[in-house]
């Protein structure tokens, strides 16, 4: 028996950065939203775990003992041995949870074959803070350091093109250069479609500004996704990929199209929000 499962992205449609906590890590207030980018993990039972990737970007990201993958097969039992293939098609450190959602969908994946109990959230924590965010697969507020997880129940039905320049940013070095620790928390949810076009734009992404000076390319794919006229456009997670919201498919796909042709190098995907 072979189980598949999706790794979709994890998009931070806002980021807000609490406080500094005494252990060093960081409180956060975040609204996660999910995009399908044909990213896929395969598990079936086998003699020896091993780990195969393959997609187009498999080259970035050579096969380790430290991949979130591997690391999340040992939350099982020894004898859950697993042939897994990952299907990458998003890049590597990129902002939008890309080894935390293949580590989620490994979990969810054993967690079928072998007939387990899915791994609890303390322990889905030692594999990053966006472990248990993803998984799910439909928006969420996502508070404290990753553990805390409420469902968003009314987001309305919007479409999403993701942007990434082709440049990795680590998450700690974002962190570092945060200057203000100490920041409000996301407002009040919204009840109504045109309620939320107005928060979005209210709310903010505490790590845009550090990524920025950074990386300043980031700046420009900003630039380039606002002449779109999206309903928001912001940096997602510590960057360096960049989505923009629209109301329509079409909107979203001709914006990546568009973008894509302008910068063939950068990596550029469109679709609905999951959920």
């Amino acid at each position: 028996m072979t189980i598949r499962f999706s790794a979709p992205a994890k998009i931070n449609i806002c980021l807000h950065v609490l406080r500094r906590r005494a252990d060093g890590l960081h409180q956060i207030d975040s609204l996660v939203i999910f995009l399908d980018c044909d990213e896929w993990i395969t598990v079936s039972k086998a003699n020896k775990t091993e780990l195969n990737i393959i997609g187009p970007q498999a080259a970035k990201l050579p096969v380790s003992e430290n991949n979130l993958i591997l690391r999340a097969t040992r939350l099982f039992p020894p004898r859950c041995t697993s042939k897994i293939t990952l299907h990458k098609s998003m890049p590597v450190a990129a902002g939008i949870g890309g080894g935390s959602a293949d580590a989620a969908a490994t979990l969810k994946a054993m967690s079928k074959v072998w007939q387990l109990p899915v791994p609890t959230v303390s322990n889905q924590l030692q594999l990053g803070a966006d472990v248990p965010v993803c998984m799910h697969s439909k928006p969420v507020i996502m508070q404290g350091v990753g553990e805390v997880i409420s469902s968003v129940l009314n987001f309305p039905k919007l479409f999403c093109c993701l942007v990434n320049p082709g440049v990795a940013v680590k998450t700690e070095d974002i962190f570092k250069k945060l200057i203000k620790k100490d920041n409000p928390a996301i407002s009040i949810l919204p009840k109504s479609e045109k309620d939320w076009y107005i928060w979005f734009n209210q709310q903010r992404n505490d790590l845009q500004q550090p990524a920025i000076s950074t990386e300043p390319v980031i700046d420009l794919v900003l630039k380039q996704l606002k002449n779109f006229n999206p309903i928001v456009a912001r940096m997602s997670g510590s960057g360096a990929t960049c989505f923009a919201l629209f109301e329509t498919l079409e909107q979203a796909k001709q914006s990546a199209k568009m973008i894509s042709k302008d910068f063939p190098k950068w990596w550029t995907t469109a679709g609905s929000i999951s959920g």
